[in-house]
């Protein structure tokens, strides 16, 4: 007989806690007559995977550790309709399931998110970092990145359609899981509901690392979005830079008070190219990957994409400098006075990184091509 309801927990010794965890399952599901299966997906070196069978728990052991590597092995192997995910360390109530699947049963919504930051969050349930800062700024660089209206991006609570669950590519298989499923929730259109939920203290130490797994979301979503973090104020950097330079040498004080506006001009335009090319490395990352939509504006990008044609204007950027720099010697060499020559060595100079910039990004979109095809991922599709 098929279950309604597929639960879903991730474990890494909580032989303390998932005991519990799982009486609370069984009791919310009785409660009212929901058929139900449990899975325990288990990296432990403790007595928690035979806790887990003894109360029931079908147990599987993820090849990869990892929070969300747990969730992608279980995905597979759950049979019910709906799919329940929760943490194992007793910090979410189970006994809610009910209530937490009703809209779903009810054609309302295709996922639900147990939001703590709506309902209650006990004492000494949750690091103030994690309460005031943490988890508010980073649901709202989703919602903000995202066009969405989360309120616990975080919350490690939610409910799903196994319909709804097969419409998302999911990959990633560390803390940043949460965010994806969100991110690709709100680029399928599903219907998302919130409920608020009560936040319970931790029994045993918390295995999370703060800055570690927060940077780990940042990088994601930066990932994805590379035209509005990197490339847009890259773009305005070299602007700004190429206008400071231009206004500077204009006015003919490029060798008395403007020349460290010169070189200021010059630090933005290089800051914003550098910008400008991690964004389009991070973009080739995200679409070979399948992390993300090749989209119009790169899918151009890659059609007219040359590695020799690249690598031909990085070395002429290159040997420009180069000449440049050895006109500069030779003039320092046969003039017996003072020799004014800045503004020449800061454009040799800037020539040279820019040749550089160019080579090494024209040979990383190169290698993600290759891979792209070699995979046939479809990126210009």
């Amino acid at each position: 007989m098929t279950p309604l309801v597929s639960i879903i927990i991730p474990a890494l010794n909580e032989e303390d806690t998932i005991g519990s965890c799982l009486e609370k399952v069984k009791a919310g599901c009785l409660k009212e007559n929901i058929s139900y299966e449990i899975i325990v997906a288990d990296s432990s070196t403790d007595a928690t995977p035979e806790i887990a069978r003894e109360h029931g728990a079908r147990v599987i052991k993820p090849k990869k550790r990892g929070y969300g590597n747990a969730y992608l092995s279980a995905f597979s192997h759950a049979h019910g309709e709906i799919i329940v995910i929760g943490d194992a360390d007793d910090t979410y109530d189970f006994s809610i399931i009910p209530e937490l699947i009703q809209p779903i049963i009810h054609g309302k919504a295709d996922l639900i998110i147990g939001s703590r930051l709506k309902g209650k969050i006990l004492p000494n349930s949750m690091p103030w970092l994690h309460q005031y800062i943490g988890n508010p700024l980073l649901t709202r660089l989703l919602n903000f990145t995202f066009h969405s209206r989360f309120s616990d991006t975080h919350s490690g609570m939610r409910a799903i359609s196994k319909e709804a669950l097969g419409r998302l590519q999911l990959h990633t298989g560390g803390m940043e899981f949460a965010s994806e499923m969100l991110i690709e929730a709100a680029r399928k259109g599903l219907v998302v509901e919130e409920i608020p939920i009560t936040y319970y203290p931790r029994k045993s130490p918390s295995k999370l690392h703060s800055f570690a797994d927060g940077w780990r979301h940042i990088r994601f979503i930066l990932l994805l979005r590379p035209l509005r973090f990197l490339i847009v104020p890259g773009l305005v950097f070299i602007i700004t830079g190429l206008l400071l330079m231009g206004v500077v040498s204009f006015s003919r004080t490029v060798e008395l008070q403007g020349l460290h506006s010169f070189i200021l001009g010059d630090i933005f335009m290089l800051g914003g190219l550098q910008f400008l090319f991690s964004g389009l490395v991070m973009k080739s990352y995200s679409v070979t990957h399948r992390l993300d939509d090749c989209g119009p504006w790169f899918s151009r990008i890659l059609q007219y994409h040359s590695l020799e044609k690249m690598l031909l204007i990085g070395f002429i950027f290159m040997a420009a400098g180069f000449l440049s720099g050895i006109y500069i010697i030779n003039r320092w060499i046969n003039t017996s006075g003072p020799l004014s020559e800045i503004t020449s060595a800061v454009l040799s100079l800037t020539s040279v990184i820019l040749g550089l910039q160019i080579i090494f990004t024209a040979l990383h979109l190169s290698m993600m091509l290759l891979r792209c095809e070699r995979e046939g991922c479809g990126y210009m599709n």
